[in-house]
């Protein structure tokens, strides 16, 4: 890797530490602590909460009729997803290991929490597991997709990517046919930097 490349990604590290450290911040802000996965707000905090809770039929007597409409359609999506999860967590258990490419923990990025928030009404809250639940999704099928990808064809893409994956950097430049031919079994293994965030 090049000392520039090393450089970005260092600052990407960096700015990550960054971040873990505002969102302790707001915690504090917000009363609230993270304990083995569970949530915990300081006393009190969940009764002000509950008050702050604009109740279901309220809340759907002031949503807009084609909101309302469109909700189906939303909803409909759950299927599709429950499968796509199905098929990609038995992609990865028969063929990473095969591959040589390091699991990716569901867990890591289906994360359902906002339910719990007492400010919420069932309709917010059932809308907060479904967002979760499908972003997360998302997010967990490209990293999936991306080590595939790192395994399969490591190489850049000669136009511009809208956002770039998270293994997208060890990836060969675009027309690097020199270097692709002498380092692709060496790519193709280079999850070092994941057991180590692993472990």
């Amino acid at each position: 890797m090049n000392d520039r490349l090393e450089m970005l990604l260092e600052k990407f590290r960096t700015l990550e530490r960054e971040l873990a450290m505002e969102l302790q911040k707001k915690q504090d802000e917000f009363f609230y602590q993270v304990h083995k996965k569970k949530v915990r707000f300081q006393r009190g905090i969940k009764l002000e909460h509950r008050l702050l809770m604009k109740n279901a039929f309220q809340y759907i007597r002031e949503s807009r009729p084609l909101v309302i409409l469109t909700l189906p359609v939303i909803w409909s999506c759950v299927i599709p997803a429950v499968f796509l999860d199905v098929m990609i967590t038995i992609f990865q258990a028969i063929c990473f290991p095969i591959y040589g490419i390091p699991k990716v923990r569901r867990s890591d990025f289906i994360v359902i929490d906002r339910h719990n928030l007492s400010y919420l009404n069932i309709i917010e809250k059932m809308n907060c597991v479904y967002c979760g639940y499908f972003n997360g999704l998302v997010a967990y099928a490209r990293e999936m997709a991306a080590r595939t990808e790192q395994h399969w064809c490591p190489i850049k893409h000669a136009h511009r990517v809208g956002d770039i994956h998270s293994r997208y950097k060890y990836f060969f430049d675009y027309g690097d046919g020199k270097r692709y031919c002498q380092e692709i079994e060496t790519v193709r293994r280079e999850f070092e930097d994941l057991k180590q965030k692993n472990s």
